[in-house]
């Protein structure tokens, strides 16, 4: 009874009942970013693979919803062609570098999603990069041939554009949360 008495009185249930937990703070630092993922206009080799799984998700849910307005046919090639300048002319605004464990990662939708507790550097060079690998992809492979492999499945596209011989995730030892894919970039 009287222990019952003094939580019900307020005396020494402050700490356990009245007050929130205690947050516990972190300080998560932003990726330290070196001279060429800072200034260069290039996407840097270590981002490529990353870049290629981003422009291929991009080019994919372009296809995807111009061939949804169609009732899934086929699109003609002015129509494909016209989906494919518009996907790699996006602003790409919701793309950024984080690190997790060391490692500088590219982040954004289409890629594997990463560890809730960091910092993602987005805006400044990356839109304009991915911009440029992705018309870079287009010219080299052709829109006809990149729409072909849209048609086969996403599968099929990411092959093309980032697995092979030249494709930027083929020099890289394989990661497990990745497929291996391209790393040319014109």
């Amino acid at each position: 009874l009287v222990l019952s008495l003094s939580l019900l009185g307020g005396t020494g249930a402050q700490g356990m009942c009245g007050d929130p937990p205690a947050a516990q703070s972190r300080s998560i630092p932003a990726p330290q970013l070196s001279p060429e993922e800072r200034l260069s206009p290039h996407m840097p080799q270590s981002l490529r693979c990353d870049a290629c799984h981003a422009i291929a998700f991009q080019i994919e849910e372009q296809l995807n919803k111009a061939e949804g307005k169609k009732g899934k046919k086929a699109l003609k090639e002015s129509d494909y062609i016209e989906v494919l300048e518009r996907s790699c002319s996006q602003d790409w605004e919701s793309y950024g570098v984080l690190e997790l464990d060391g490692e500088k990662r590219l982040s954004g939708p289409g890629l594997p999603s990463q560890h809730p507790l960091s910092v993602l550097v987005s805006g400044g060079p990356w839109p304009s990069r991915l911009s440029k690998l992705c018309h870079g992809y287009v010219g080299e492979q052709g829109e006809a041939q990149i729409y072909s492999a849209h048609r086969r499945g996403s599968a099929a596209l990411r092959q093309l554009l980032c697995h092979g011989d030249k494709g930027p995730c083929t020099s890289q030892k394989e990661r497990p949360d990745l497929p291996k894919a391209l790393q040319n970039e014109l």
